[in-house]
């Protein structure tokens, strides 16, 4: 509660609602960096390839079980405003480039648990802030000379190393193989080259999982095409066809309904029949417009009518109504057709040919309609099959991670090695720099590469070794490197614990998500560490 030195013989007056709670310069740094440390405690123990699963429990019932740093932040409900800043982090970092979510929470919590002893030194915030963001400025430079070049379309072998790594810490571990391939396959399908020469990914539009229960996980597969949980409209509708024409609309193939309530007034008893066959002649005339195209496969986001659907079977069409308009998208990207508003304007140059099977397959209890074998298409869906739904949410995810890191490579083709190599190497390098400053910031400087040395230990935590042993051999060795001014791409072998060369091993992350982890975790803290103030219980904005 704050109170107003008063004059002598006078209460405290009070300036603050009696109710608010509030922490003032150390106390609340303090139990900011508790609480950074207290959300890091949560997932340290799902970092790297033996890591834990976590399962939670959500209002509804529901059961998520992942080691997925976001997905396990997502659902934990915090009620500290430190905690809830530290889980936008991974958030953050899911959205920018997919991966290393675990690692950032991590840090982060480790940066400012190292500034702990400079504040209760009574070190200024703002000193230890200028120090990490030095530090911060010298550990991406220390990165560059570290990282390696690659070319994504040529070197398949470096990438598949790079996604095994990303994959390889997840559950779905046991497949590594299979969705590292799966992974690659969907993410090359869909790059294509944007106006500026520049490659474009987006695979959160083109690139669509269809989880279906049932069946192994060896049956997942990236089709040459796409598909989509539809039945054709008739019964009597070809369900096999090579080669289709496919047209793609977004029109209604039934009459025109009013947009706002219609009354007629029918006066005379032969207008009702003209009313029904105008109707009739319209549905009729779309169908004309439409059959004209020579189209096998009809696909509308809109209904079709009985009518309609009859006219088309006649003329053998398939046809589909109600599609999404994302799915429609996706089909119109892989067959290379246009969509079409209105049936009297269908071109040519609008029906998709580059499909080479259109087949309706059933899974499960559903009918699937599958468009594959198409000649260079640029979306594409990802057909998961496994044993129940929390299996394949969680494959899901972990296929997510995969087909991100592949999109940073694409988007910026640099390695750097895995396994703890890159922070312990960072680490040597903050510590050769640190000597040479001069003053009070020599000791925050300093102490940031002490806390990177945090990944490679709860690597060395997690497999149940030696953690002091490993880490001093492992520092030993990134510092004899340093002094010869040699690379050193030493680090732990995540599944034994051993020391071991990553370009034995092959584990190997992309530089964007790296150097992407280090400052959003440095930047986090630095902001944390810049609050001297929490008034909890303020009020409400009247609304």
């Amino acid at each position: 509660m704050a109170t107003m030195g008063a004059p002598p013989g006078m209460g405290p007056v009070m300036v603050l609602n009696s109710k608010t709670q509030r922490q003032t310069g150390r106390e609340a740094q303090l139990s900011n960096i508790a609480a950074a440390k207290a959300v890091a405690n949560i997932i340290r123990t799902t970092l790297g390839p033996q890591s834990m699963l976590k399962m939670l429990l959500d209002p509804m019932g529901g059961i998520v079980m992942t080691n997925d740093g976001n997905c396990i932040l997502r659902e934990v409900d915090v009620s500290h405003p430190t905690a809830k800043s530290m889980i936008e982090l991974s958030r953050a970092q899911d959205e920018e480039v997919g991966d290393g979510t675990t690692s950032v929470i991590v840090l982060s919590a480790q940066v400012l648990s190292q500034a702990e002893p400079f504040l209760l030194n009574k070190y200024h915030p703002t000193v230890i802030v200028q120090a990490y963001t030095k530090a911060l400025a010298c550990a991406l430079e220390a990165a560059e000379k570290l990282a390696i070049d690659v070319d994504v379309q040529k070197d398949h072998e470096w990438i598949s190393k790079l996604v095994m790594s990303s994959i390889g810490t997840k559950f779905s571990s046991r497949w590594n193989e299979k969705l590292v391939n799966m992974a690659i396959q969907a993410v090359l399908t869909v790059t294509e080259t944007s106006p500026g020469g520049l490659p474009s990914v987006d695979i959160k539009r083109y690139a669509k999982v269809e989880k279906i229960p049932g069946g192994e996980l060896d049956d997942a597969c990236v089709l040459k095409g796409v598909m989509f949980q539809k039945d054709v409209t008739h019964s009597k509708m070809r369900r096999r066809i090579e080669n289709p024409r496919i047209l793609l609309l977004d029109t209604p193939l039934e009459y025109k309904k009013g947009e706002s309530q219609t009354t007629m007034e029918i006066s005379d008893d032969q207008d009702w029949n003209t009313m029904l066959k105008l109707e009739e002649e319209y549905v009729e005339r779309m169908c004309q417009d439409i059959i004209a195209a020579k189209p096998d496969i009809v696909i509308t986001e809109k209904g079709v009518s009985d009518l309609a659907q009859h006219y088309l079977q006649k003329a053998n069409i398939t046809a589909f109504r109600r599609l999404r308009k994302t799915d429609n998208n996706r089909i119109a990207r892989a067959v290379g057709a246009t969509i079409v508003s209105r049936t009297e304007e269908i071109l040519e140059s609008d029906i998709g040919t580059r499909c080479g099977l259109f087949e309706m397959r059933k899974l499960g209890d559903d009918w699937f309609c599958f468009l594959e074998e198409c000649k260079d298409p640029k979306a594409c869906t990802i057909v998961l099959r496994g044993g129940s739904k929390d299996v394949l949410n969680e494959v899901e995810r972990n296929l997510q991670d995969a087909m991100q890191v592949v999109r940073n490579v694409v988007y910026n083709p640099k390695l750097l090695p895995g396994g703890g190599a890159t922070e312990m190497a960072l680490a040597v390098a903050l510590r050769k720099q640190g000597q040479a400053l001069q003053g009070i910031q020599q000791g925050p400087f300093m102490s940031v590469g002490d806390a990177l040395e945090v990944i490679p230990r709860t690597l060395a935590q997690n497999c149940g070794v030696s953690v002091i042993r490993t880490i001093t051999e492992l520092r030993a060795k990134h510092a004899a490197a340093a002094a010869a001014s040699e690379t050193c791409h030493i680090g732990v072998n995540g599944v034994t614990g051993e020391l071991v060369d990553m370009n034995e091993l092959g584990i190997w992350e992309p530089f964007s998500v790296k150097v992407q982890t280090i400052k959003t975790a440095i930047e986090n803290a630095c902001m944390i560490l810049r609050i001297d103030d929490v008034v909890s219980g303020s009020k409400k904005a009247s609304g």
